[in-house]
Order: C-alpha cells, then structure tokens, then sequence
C-alpha cells in the first residue's frame, strides 16, 4: 500500500517531486506509526462491513479501525463481534483483497484474545487495537491481553491507546493521569504503535461542543489538555510518541461531494476559491484549519468518522517542496557542527541545530506521504485524488 496510490502512476508523477513510498502491515513501527494519516472509523455493525473496507482502501484510505465501543449501543456488542469476525473472514478469503491497515476498537481486554481466537486464520488482516479511555490503571490490563494474544497468535499486534478520559481533562489530576500514562506505554514501547486523543470526551466532561467554525484548539480547556499530552508524550527526543489529531464531528452526506466544482476546470488548473467554496458548503473549512493546527502542535494523522475527511487530511500531510529543501539542506553531514544557513527559497532562516528535529520529522513525512513538485499545491492534490 501507499499513499495517493489509488491514482494512476502518470498522474503521481505529475504530482509529485518524490512519491510516497510503499509500505506493508509488517513495516517497521515508526514508519507505520507515520503512515497512519486520516484513520477512519466504522461502526462494526455495518452489515457490507468488507466491503465498506474495500471501497474504502481503493479511495485512499491506509488506516480504518472498526469500532465495538461508543459508535454501537450496548445491546448490539455480541451482534456486533460476529459481524465483525464474519466479515474478517470473508475478506481473507477473497484473493485479490487489498485492505489498509485495520485495528478493532474493544470496550474490555477480555475482547482480545477472545476475538483473535475467533478470527483464527483471518488475523493476519489485523494489525491491532484500539484502546478506550486509556490511563495507567485501566491500560495496563488491555496492554497485559494483547501481549497475550500476540503470543497465542504469533502475530505482531499493536496497540493504539485513546486518551479521553476525564482524570486527563481535570487539572487536580491531569499531572498524575499524565505520568501514569508515559510509564504504562514506555513499559510497552514495542507495542505502541500511536497515542489517539479523544476530544469529544473531553468536550462532552464540560457539556461543550465546537461549531463547525471552530477548530479544537479554540476550546481553551481542550487546546491545553492537547499542549500537556504533547509536552509530556510527544516529545522529539527518542522518548515521545506519534500524537495523533482529534476528530473533526461535521460532514455533509453527498456523494459526489467536490465534483460539480471540480469538473469545470482541467487537472492543474482547478481554481483555488471554486475548492475553497466547495469545503465550505460542506463544513470542511473548519477541518482544513485545524489540520494545519494540528500539524503546528506536534500531532500527526487525524481521526476520521466520515469518508470526505480523508482526502483533506491527507492533502495537507504531503510535503511541499519548500519544506523537503530546507530539510535536506539541515540534515546535510557537513551542517552538523551547527550554524546558520539561508532557505533555498530565500524568505526564512534555518538554523542547523535548533531545526534539526523538525527536519527529520519532515523527512520521515516525506517519506510515506511524498513531497510535492514546486507547482503543486492543496488544490491539486485534493482534486487528483477524488475518485471518478
């Protein structure tokens, strides 16, 4: 799999200065971990669950978690296990199948080894789960049955743990919440594949819901829980771990949702404002800042509920060719005694070792989402990936 791959080549070339690379579910965790991108969640109760998968791996989509927590009622959680394991299996028995990158969002740990014994050969589909409401306490029980499973399975499973729970969101416990959080996922390095952050909860602790105007980071009591789960588990050192966004709640049912704008004007020469107004009938304007936010804060990737999100998030994940030069040019071996050096484009400063972190986390990027040619920008990237 790879990002944009679901293009044709001519038109990624087109596109791209360096394409994205390809990757498998057995690639090394950091390189995964940065190829999560826009991860779109489905209820496990959709009754053509397959292939929604399917449909959905040939628009683009690299990561998909299928949800048994907050998306299904109580009453259908049995109901929705079988159809989640029926579903598993008939996709591993399709030859030709190509899913993304799937991981199951369970209530308890007891639905881990249960489910993974009954995927049987189907778990080789599996590349992990999701874990709800995640702190030391309730973590470490989760952690302790995907090991488990891992073992009986012989199957690398990672987990992606949820932080959205309101001992996080309180400021009296929010530093002990924090620690005990940074030493469960430290203990179980290997086996972290990404740290989700569940804003929704949060918002939900104050009875607050942002507007589609607003992004999370104007909702002052979430924008600082996001700036400690940064400062304490996101750091550049060789300590943190991949952060990813929030869920953007908003979206518009349409099926051809950019098209009618989109038609009127050839590939590479769609106008700006016509995409500009589209995302804006169809409450993406609000999405496309707090992408760019979350990127700025140190978070990578983005939970999705809705198909439209996917392109937008992925859009804006690809390096710009302003960007992929100031990187190499920082990286270069005879910079690393440190200095200062003026861009290639001449309108900023980078400063060798203070940049360092930034370049090659825009290296590692530019890795699985590519870089973009000099003339390519948003526009174009989105339009080339609406399917036909």
């Amino acid at each position: 799999m790879r990002h944009f791959g679901h293009i044709a080549p001519e038109v990624r070339q087109r596109l791209f200065h360096r394409e994205p690379c390809a990757f498998t579910a057995d690639s090394p965790p950091q390189l995964l971990a940065a190829a999560l991108g826009a991860t779109l969640y489905s209820p496990a109760t959709r009754p053509r669950l397959a292939d929604d998968i399917l449909k959905q791996s040939g628009r683009g989509v690299i990561s998909m978690v299928v949800c048994l927590e907050d998306s299904i009622g109580d009453e259908d959680v049995v109901a929705a296990e079988e159809n989640l394991v029926r579903h598993f299996i008939e996709l591993a028995g399709r030859p030709d199948a190509d899913p993304p990158l799937l991981f199951i969002r369970v209530r308890n740990p007891e639905q881990i080894p249960d489910l993974v014994r009954r995927l049987g050969p189907a778990i080789r589909l599996l590349s992990g789960f999701v874990l709800p409401k995640f702190t030391e306490e309730r973590g470490v029980p989760f952690l302790e049955s995907l090991a488990a499973a891992e073992a009986a399975s012989g199957r690398r499973l990672f987990a992606m743990p949820v932080l959205e729970s309101p001992q996080l969101l309180y400021l009296e416990s929010r530093a002990e919440t924090l620690a005990g959080i940074a030493r469960t996922v430290d203990k179980y390095r290997d086996r972290v594949l990404a740290l989700r952050l569940g804003v929704t909860d949060f918002c939900s602790a104050y009875g607050l819901r942002r507007p589609p105007h607003m992004t999370a980071y104007d909702v002052q009591i979430v924008a600082s829980v996001i700036a400690d789960v940064v400062n304490h588990l996101g750091r550049a050192d060789g300590t943190g771990f991949t952060v990813t966004g929030p869920v953007w709640e908003y979206f518009r049912v349409q099926e051809r949702m950019f098209k009618p704008q989109l038609r009127q004007s050839p590939f590479l020469q769609v106008r700006a404002e016509e995409l500009r107004q589209a995302l804006i009938e169809h409450d993406l304007d609000g999405l496309l800042r707090e992408i760019e936010l979350d990127r700025a804060n140190g978070l990578l990737g983005k939970t999705c509920i809705h198909p439209s999100h996917v392109l937008p998030v992925h859009a804006l994940s690809v390096v710009s060719h302003e960007e992929f030069g100031d990187a190499q040019d920082i990286l270069r071996p005879e910079q690393d005694g440190g200095g200062v050096l003026r861009s290639a484009y001449t309108n900023k400063m980078n400063e060798v070792k203070p940049h360092r972190a930034w370049a090659e986390r825009t290296l590692r990027r530019a890795e699985v989402f590519g870089v973009a040619r000099e003339d390519v920008g948003f526009v174009e990237l989105l339009s080339a990936g609406v399917p036909a």
